[in-house]
Parts: structure tokens; C-alpha cells; sequence
């Protein structure tokens, strides 16, 4: 089996669409779609789109568990105003079935891919949706997020920043992101695994693109089309969050 691993689409369907024409050239036995898929632009038409594909698996996000809760009134702990206002955008443009839908994924998918075997599939670790960890992660405070898998390969998304690494008897893949890449440049980012793993990286129109962003009426378009770190900040980011984490 071939395995297609899209993640952290973010509602950026002009993305999407230009990844799945390169997934259907491919022709895979399975696509996975690794979570956060609606918070962004077009929450509802990318989920369609999404939902539209055969021989797809899903997986739930945080940040689709984030959107379900603040769709049925509840509060995520811990989430600054500005996060839990634009989750509620996003569930506005959601349908009661879309939030059924999204609350009812699992965390984790296992599928047999050749030449890799048991491969578990997750958004951020098996264990738990929004558990941060980066490339520069020690490798001890990686297995500790890892303890209980046995699957000896897992692909991960959560941080959209693509790698490929060993740790203990795991080999940990991060198949970065479609919707909001952090990988230096605007491509989007996929991941194809069997026989081995292969990155993948799909150029847009940009141009294009950023005006339908900028026409869903999303209130985070501006941020988004302005935010120019490069990945050596973001990550920095990242492993200072994550250490944090494993403090508490």
C-alpha cells in the first residue's frame, strides 16, 4: 500500500486543490488526512473537498477539537481571545453534520504500507493531539511522548515542518503542512510513503490564491499573507513552547 499523508490543510483550499492534482497523478491506495483541516479560509469547502476524496482516513486536530467545542459553547482552556475568536469564526461556517463529523475522529489511524510496514499515523503524538516537539528535540524527551507506540514508524504533522527522523526504534516523520507551511517559502508540503518516505512540495499560484484568501472574508488573511518568518525562527518558537510544555 501507498500512502498519501496531507496535514494542517488550515482551510486554505487553493492549496489543497493544487496538492490533490499532483495526489492524483500518483494514484495512491490511501490518503490520510492528518488533522487541522478547517481553521483557516474556507473551513467548510475544504472539508468538502476533503470529505469528497476516496479512500480517505481522518484524523482529529487540536484545533478541530478546538472549533467543535467553541461550535457547542464551550471554552478550550488555556486559548487566548484572539485563537477562540477565530475558532468561532470557523465553526460558523460549519453545519451541524460538519461539527458531528469532526467530533467523531479518532486520534490515530495504523495502515500496512510497503516497505515500511505498521506505520501509525497521528496529528501531534498517539498519545495526545497538541504534545509539541521539533527536529531539535532530544530524542529522550521524544521517546517519553512516543512510550506505549508499537509501531516502529509514525507520522506526525502539528508543527508544519517537514523531517525524518530516527529515535530509539521509532522513525518519526513530520509530513509538514498544505495549508500553512513553516518550511521556508509558501509551497505546500505532503508527504507520499511507501516504499520509503518521500517529502513532497507543490507550488500555487500565489497570486491567485491569496485573492480568494483574501475574499472568504477570514479575519486572519492579513496576518497570514504577511507573516514572513523564516523556519529557523519558527522553530525556535516551537522547541521553546515545547520545553515549556514538558515543565508543566
Amino acid at each position: 500500500m501507498r500512502v498519501v499523508a496531507l496535514y494542517d490543510v488550515e482551510g486554505n483550499l487553493p492549496a489543497l486543490d493544487a496538492v490533490l492534482s499532483e495526489v492524483d497523478r500518483e494514484r495512491p491506495d490511501a490518503i490520510v488526512v492528518g488533522g487541522d483541516m478547517v481553521t483557516g479560509p474556507m473551513p467548510s469547502e475544504t472539508l468538502t473537498r476533503l470529505r469528497s476524496l476516496g479512500g480517505a482516513h481522518f484524523l482529529r486536530g487540536n484545533a478541530d477539537r478546538w472549533v467543535v467545542e467553541v461550535g457547542r459553547g464551550e471554552r478550550p482552556e488555556g486559548l487566548p481571545d484572539d485563537v477562540v475568536d477565530a475558532l468561532a469564526w470557523a465553526a460558523e461556517q460549519l453545519s451541524d453534520e460538519e461539527i458531528a463529523f469532526l467530533a467523531g475522529l479518532p486520534q490515530t489511524v495504523t495502515l500496512d504500507v510497503d516497505g515500511l510496514g505498521q506505520v501509525c499515523f497521528c496529528h501531534a503524538t498517539p498519545r495526545d493531539d497538541n504534545e509539541l516537539f521539533t527536529e531539535r528535540t532530544p530524542n529522550e524527551a521524544v521517546a517519553d511522548l512516543l512510550a506505549g507506540t508499537t509501531e516502529a514508524t509514525i507520522v506526525c504533522g502539528h508543527t508544519h515542518m517537514q523531517f525524518d527522523r530516527r529515535i530509539l526504534r521509532w522513525r518519526v516523520v513530520n509530513a509538514g503542512s498544505v495549508g500553512v507551511p513553516w518550511d521556508d517559502g509558501r509551497d505546500a508540503r505532503w508527504a507520499l510513503l511507501g516504499p520509503d518516505v518521500s517529502f513532497r512540495r507543490t507550488q500555487l499560484d500565489q497570486r491567485r490564491a491569496d485573492e480568494e484568501i483574501r475574499a472568504s472574508g477570514w479575519p486572519g488573511a492579513e496576518e497570514l499573507l504577511g507573516d514572513t518568518r523564516a523556519r529557523d525562527e519558527v522553530l525556535e518558537l516551537f522547541e521553546q513552547a515545547a520545553t515549556k510544555q514538558r515543565r508543566r
